[in-house]
């Protein structure tokens, strides 16, 4: 695999570097690296509501009218995962099979594996490799998402929240969760009767929520008449929000704060700790198990797993700025590490709240991404910036 010629837009390379992402290993760390300087480019368009609710038959619309405007597209396809045989069938993109023979659009599936939130655990990272590519748009669809289900706030610049009618009361309409992330409410199936009834429980929704700095759009389109979707798309084509997540206070600002926290943290040096990537509530490191951190029985120290898996949870919980501290872990080991392995720790934002948040860290073989340990954690969130050091006191 050429990361150079993934970056030049080669579709095998791509391919071939989506996969390296998501089987972890020293091959992810790579990639990640060699992306790092040329993101910020694409429009992320976030695809979110409840499961049939159409969501990718409009992506599908979606994919045809960008490409009328002259756009690239990649898309993410995010299906879930059995819990029982841990299989997924990958099928979103079937409803957008006449797409995929345009040199101009790539589409790739990720199953969830399990991983809260509508999203997959690499998700950020093939959003990113699709805006290195060269790639103007990029559109997320999430798994089936239910209420709290709101992950895609943390990479997509534009929220579309599919509300397909008949689904709830005005009741419904005003609950918290993922009806509060929108950028724009798309009704959809609008050739159903209660299409009209939905769209006027969202706007009369919206007039109660006067603390919005900007109004969401509500729009009805009906994908398989296209009813609508010249409309929705002139409106996405005219968004400014391009790379948002890389702007100030997004994930550019995140990673920032981050790698000068690593840096002044006498912990991390001594353990040899360094940084792989980082975004508001997401952190990745990596660490080589060196002789300083090996037990008695010659294998790695539980201690210096759980100040990895630690560390990387501190991280994402301060990335956005606010102070976040550990009022409660477990964690469980499942594999000895021997001397000479890489280990890289994912830490992700399950929930969080104004005071609280929830957080997983897994822990893996970098060689292999053979799973070692997993730590659970919850934090309580004080009023206080994070004063970030400049240099490290050992």
């Amino acid at each position: 695999m050429s990361i150079q010629k993934a970056l030049g837009g080669d579709r095998r390379s791509i391919a071939l570097a989506i996969s390296a992402l998501e089987n972890g290993g020293e091959m992810a760390y790579e990639v990640r690296r060699a992306i790092a300087a040329s993101q910020g480019r694409a429009h992320v368009i976030g695809v979110t509501g409840p499961p049939g609710g159409g969501k990718s038959t409009l992506v599908s619309v979606l994919i045809k009218g960008l490409r009328k405007k002259g756009k690239t597209v990649a898309v993410v396809a995010i299906d879930p995962s059995s819990p029982f045989t841990g299989g997924a069938v990958l099928g979103d993109r079937i409803r957008m099979g006449e797409r995929q023979s345009d040199d101009g659009v790539f589409i790739r599936s990720l199953a969830s594996r399990g991983h809260l939130g509508g999203l997959s655990m690499a998700a950020g990272d093939v959003i990113d490799l699709f805006d290195a590519s060269g790639f103007d748009v990029v559109i997320v669809e999430t798994v089936g998402a239910g209420q709290s289900e709101v992950e895609i706030t943390r990479f997509a610049d534009t929220r579309v929240v599919v509300c397909p009618p008949g689904l709830g009361d005005d009741v419904q309409a005003i609950k918290a969760g993922v009806l509060e992330i929108a950028d724009i409410f798309v009704v959809t199936k609008a050739d159903l009767p209660d299409a009209r009834k939905t769209e006027s429980e969202l706007l009369a929704m919206l007039t109660l929520r006067r603390s919005q700095a900007a109004t969401p759009a509500v729009k009805r389109v009906s994908a398989p008449s296209e009813e609508g979707t010249d409309a929705l798309v002139d409106w996405l084509d005219a968004r400014s929000e391009r790379g948002r997540r890389h702007a100030a206070g997004g994930a550019k600002t995140a990673y920032d704060l981050v790698s000068r926290c690593i840096a002044g943290d006498n912990m991390a040096q001594l353990l040899g700790i360094e940084l792989v990537a980082a975004s508001m509530g997401s952190t990745t490191l990596r660490m080589k198990v060196m002789r300083k951190h090996m037990n008695f029985n010659d294998r790695c120290h539980g201690g210096a797993l759980f100040a990895l898996g630690d560390m990387a949870l501190g991280l994402a919980c301060n990335s956005y700025g606010k102070i976040a501290t550990l009022v409660d872990g477990q964690l469980s080991i499942s594999t000895a590490v021997e001397e000479g392995e890489w280990l890289v720790a994912h830490a992700y934002e399950v929930s969080r709240s104004r005071k609280i948040g929830s957080y997983q860290v897994k822990i893996t073989r970098a060689r292999d991404g053979e799973h070692i340990a997993m730590l659970h954690g919850t934090v309580y969130v004080l009023d206080k910036s994070v004063e970030a050091p400049v240099s490290v006191r050992l």
